[in-house]
């Protein structure tokens, strides 16, 4: 398959069109989002949604998520990843196959139904994971194209894929919230360095090959300025594939948590990569054939066990 968007090749990074839209669906009164919201999330690379789930649900999904935190030695190994230098857990894999909960929660209609809607077809989990930022010791996570290492690292061929945040803890600007910089997806930058082996071992805690160089973030800064989202446990923050984000280390009390989704279009299933010999575990990114969600709608607490 030609690579329409090479990255890590060169010694100079460059800034290369989109090729791909951002919004697969024609918007009509029948969908998920209103027209603003979809026009927001086409021209800004990400959105977010507040008030989706009820109070109810929140409770249960905060007590899935600390029980799971409390008992990682439960989990598959491989998934649990801690902090640089530290035992403390920085993210948990795979987690919508290891807790019905979370589970339940990346079919729900409130999220998938929406991924399906902007992507255009229908969709299944490339990854999943909780992410959790402990208080006075949870470190940040630096600049990143997300699709830019879906491509050369796990052979994700086109942009179709979208990501979903949902907070479980308070997001304030001082606990290490998400950033993003809006208007970045309409263009790819390439990052330089060859990749080296296996390097998604270290690059979980600490990616230093597939992020931008900083002259080229320094330029998109300028021109399209940056956001950081907060929000109460909840609301959720759905992003493009190639907005660039990052977020802050937490030197706060408050740590900050989420369980993340990546939805991935079926027809944009993964290929060979495109930068490297050996693809990343299956923990990271689903290959094979894709397990498409369907949608489900009820009260998270009632349908998750059922």
């Amino acid at each position: 398959m030609q690579d329409v968007y090479p990255s890590r090749h060169a010694d100079v990074a460059e800034f290369m069109p989109r090729l791909d839209l951002v919004v697969h669906s024609e918007w009509s009164e029948g969908a998920p989002l209103s027209r603003e919201q979809t026009e927001r999330f086409d021209r800004d690379g990400f959105l977010v949604l507040e008030d989706i789930f009820s109070d109810a649900e929140v409770t249960f999904l905060q007590r899935e998520a600390g029980k799971l935190l409390a008992d990682p030695q439960a989990l598959e190994d491989e998934t649990v990843i801690t902090e640089p230098g530290g035992k403390e857990v920085r993210s948990i894999f795979k987690i919508h196959a290891q807790s019905d909960v979370i589970g339940r929660l990346a079919a729900d209609s409130r999220l998938a139904g929406v991924a399906q809607f902007l992507l255009g077809d229908r969709v299944y989990i490339h990854q999943s994971r909780l992410n959790y930022k402990p208080g006075f010791t949870g470190k940040e996570f630096f600049w990143h194209s997300d699709f830019e290492t879906w491509h050369v690292e796990d052979g994700m061929p086109r942009m179709r894929a979208l990501s979903m945040s949902v907070l479980l803890a308070e997001n304030t600007p001082d606990n290490g919230p998400l950033m993003l910089i809006p208007g970045s997806h309409k263009a790819f930058l390439t990052c330089i360095g060859e990749t080296p082996d296996d390097h998604y071992r270290q690059s979980l805690k600490k990616q230093e090959y597939g992020v931008p160089d900083e002259d080229s973030l320094a330029e998109l800064a300028h021109k399209h300025g940056i956001v950081a989202p907060t929000g109460k446990p909840g609301s959720v923050v759905i992003f493009d594939c190639n907005t660039m984000h990052g977020s802050n280390g937490n030197i706060t009390p408050f740590p900050r948590a989420n369980a993340f989704m990546v939805y991935n279009a079926v027809s944009n299933r993964l290929v060979a990569p495109f930068g490297v010999d050996k693809p990343r575990p299956e923990f990271i990114a689903a290959r094979g054939e894709p397990a498409a969600i369907t949608p489900r709608t009820g009260l998270l607490m009632e349908e998750a066990l059922a």
